[in-house]
């Protein structure tokens, strides 16, 4: 009998489309209104669109717990959902045109973040010519070794306070081609490159202490200042931090010993940075330092970018192919051979960043179809009428489950944050410990979810997605009841 094999990252993304579709014929269609703010007038879409005052009495009269300069400052851009406006719709089936046509416009939805990934396999690709990379990695293999599993450490760490501050993760995809071939010359497999990186940024998310894309507009739709319940916050970040970080060491370690204990083992997983090879450390030349300098100073200068001067896709892009343009200047490599370079450090990351316009072909199959409201709704009846002490825990599994549909962290904030925030009122929740159920369930799904940055992760490094469940179920166990303790104790507390 042939052996199953798990489906590619394509075929995965392509099924959930499909069933995202079928549900759309199951499924009862239905939305929340929604509010807009645009020239100092709240604008407000439903069964037909209403313009109301730009006011803060207007916010108070919706039963949305927002500051108006939040929306006038421009904090808040995207519609809000307007709690008890939910309606049923007149369904609108997706069929197999609009299955066809999705992964298409996920592609034109997704072009910033595509165009990224591309510019930065450029990138790469130009810094390769030079082989400072490969001395550089074998220098710091002699320097590593025997301590190997301080690289590991080091690496969650600073990617876990990025996700904290300012919810890195799409920029961990420049990462891959870097540490892969570190890691795997310290005796690890190809799933521990992708469990420090991947796992590290979901340690940020889920601890976000001050993350703009999550926190802040999730606080600010849920009406409550964002350095409320930061403690609460800052204890996850820790608890996660040391679960997460001991969970993947320990596995490292037992590959490294043993890599027959490998859940890849036997698999015949090819290494995509096999022709990045490691070096024996010899002298190391002025110009390859200079190099490796100027490739640590270009990803230092795209974190601060984005955390200090509001950096986005156009500029972080924008730094990568300068910076890759000064390195072929210094390299002194011809037009012509720059250009080669280029493109085929381009084509290595091209899977990556179809797998990414595609995986957002399941949320425009789910509003086409007008279930994402529907979805919603339920999700919000299932936990109301609870006890605080139970409303918490399962409120958190809510956001986890919703967070599957909607990958977008300020996407989901300002979809439930207003009615999830109207119901912790009833129950008699803070507001703030609602907005760390949201954290909490929304970073813990990202290791999951095939419709974030998890499928475009593991092919960067040829892991299979079931192998990638398999290894997270065993720490989500953990990360779930401890997640429940840091809400109930931030309650009871209050």
């Amino acid at each position: 009998m042939r052996k199953f094999k798990f489906p590619s990252a394509y075929t995965t993304l392509y099924i959930i489309i499909i069933i995202s579709a079928l549900a759309t014929w199951l499924m009862p269609a239905g939305s929340y209104d929604t509010l807009s703010y645009a020239d100092g007038r709240f604008v407000v879409e439903g069964t037909e669109s209403v313009t109301l005052p730009g006011t803060q009495a207007t916010l108070d009269s919706l039963g949305l717990q927002m500051e108006l300069s939040k929306f006038e400052e421009g904090k808040i851009r995207r519609p809000v959902s307007i709690p008890n406006t939910y309606q049923e719709l007149e369904s609108a089936p997706q069929g197999l045109k609009a299955i066809l046509y999705a992964p298409i416009k996920g592609i034109y939805e997704s072009i910033d973040i595509i165009l990224f990934v591309l510019i930065i396999g450029g990138f790469i690709g130009v810094f390769q010519e030079s082989g400072a990379m490969e001395k550089g990695v074998g220098f710091l293999s002699e320097k590593l070794k025997g301590r190997e599993k301080w690289l590991i450490i080091i690496t969650m760490i600073l990617i876990a306070l990025g996700g904290s501050a300012f919810g890195m993760q799409e920029e961990t995809i420049a990462f891959y081609p870097i540490l892969v071939p570190i890691f795997i010359a310290a005796g690890y497999d190809l799933l521990v490159p992708v469990a420090a990186v991947y796992i590290g940024s979901c340690i940020g998310l889920i601890g976000a202490a001050v993350n703009p894309f999550s926190t802040i507009i999730a606080s600010d739709a849920a009406g409550v200042s964002w350095t409320v319940g930061i403690y609460s916050r800052l204890i996850m970040f820790l608890l996660t931090g040391i679960v997460a970080i001991s969970y993947v060491v320990r596995y490292a370690e037992r590959v490294k010993a043993d890599p027959t204990k490998s859940l890849l083992h036997g698999l015949g997983i090819r290494n995509p940075f096999e022709k990045k090879t490691v070096e024996a450390p010899g002298p190391m030349k002025p110009m390859t330092w200079i190099l490796l300098a100027l490739f640590a100073l270009t990803f230092a200068t795209m974190v601060y970018g984005v955390s200090v001067l509001g950096w986005w896709f156009e500029e972080m892009t924008a730094l990568f192919l300068a910076a890759a343009i000064i390195i072929g200047v210094l390299q002194r490599i011809s037009e012509a051979n720059f250009g080669v370079a280029f493109i085929n450090g381009a084509k290595d990351l091209l899977g990556v960043s179809l797998i990414i316009g595609i995986a957002r072909g399941i949320t425009i199959i789910m509003n086409e179809g007008k279930i994402s409201g529907t979805i919603l709704n339920e999700a919000s009846e299932l936990v109301s009428g609870t006890s605080p002490l139970v409303f918490l825990p399962i409120l958190m599994l809510v956001f986890f489950v919703l967070a599957f549909f909607i990958s977008s962290s300020s996407g989901l904030a300002l979809v439930s944050m207003p009615i999830m925030g109207a119901l912790g009122n009833v129950v008699g929740v803070p507001s703030e410990e609602i907005v760390n159920a949201y954290l909490f369930g929304f970073g813990m799904m990202q290791l999951f979810t095939p419709s974030g940055l998890v499928l475009p992760s593991l092919a960067m490094v040829n892991v299979p997605y079931n192998v990638w469940i398999k290894f997270n179920l065993k720490l989500l166990y953990i990360l779930a009841p401890l997640g429940a303790i840091v809400l109930i104790s931030g309650y009871l507390l209050n």
